[in-house]
């Protein structure tokens, strides 16, 4: 765990924690942490119309994509978007995703993290929930999820 943190903090260009307090800081922090939740709440949209491709947006397409889940990490986006929709197969496997308690630190103008709680309910197949971690960079003006590690309960 360790090593991923340390290789994550490598790869984010050795972000600084925060800004400086008061004035142009605080505002552009405000304005990145309202971009990084409209990311998931686009997510969760997509999510609760059975729409993976749609979800996905949300990630970086790109093959250092990182998704750290109990099978271990996976690499990339496409693979990421595959064991999606073999997890999920139909919109009664994916439920109805809502995310809670979000908590937004933006560690530089191009990077931040989001610790938060996933739950999905399904009806048939039964609820699951758990919480995440994501590390959002924003690369080419977009907000992305560059690194998510997720847990279930």
């Amino acid at each position: 765990m360790k090593t991923l943190l340390g290789g994550l903090a490598l790869s984010l260009g050795g972000c600084a924690a925060g800004s400086q307090p008061g004035g142009a800081g605080q505002a552009s922090e405000a304005t990145a942490a309202a971009a990084i939740r409209q990311v998931l709440t686009t997510q969760t949209a997509a999510w609760n119309r059975g729409d993976i491709p749609g979800f996905m947006e949300g990630y970086w397409k790109s093959d250092s994509l990182v998704f750290l889940g109990r099978k271990g990490p996976t690499y990339g986006w496409q693979q990421t978007l595959d064991n999606y929709k073999k997890g999920y197969p139909d919109a009664a496997a994916m439920g109805q995703l809502d995310f809670s308690g979000l908590r937004v630190t933006v560690l530089n103008p191009n990077a931040a993290q989001v610790i938060g709680r996933w739950h999905l309910a399904r009806p048939v197949a039964g609820d699951v929930q758990g919480h995440f971690l994501l590390v959002m960079r924003q690369i080419d003006g977009k907000w992305v999820v560059a690194a998510d590690h997720t847990n279930s309960q």
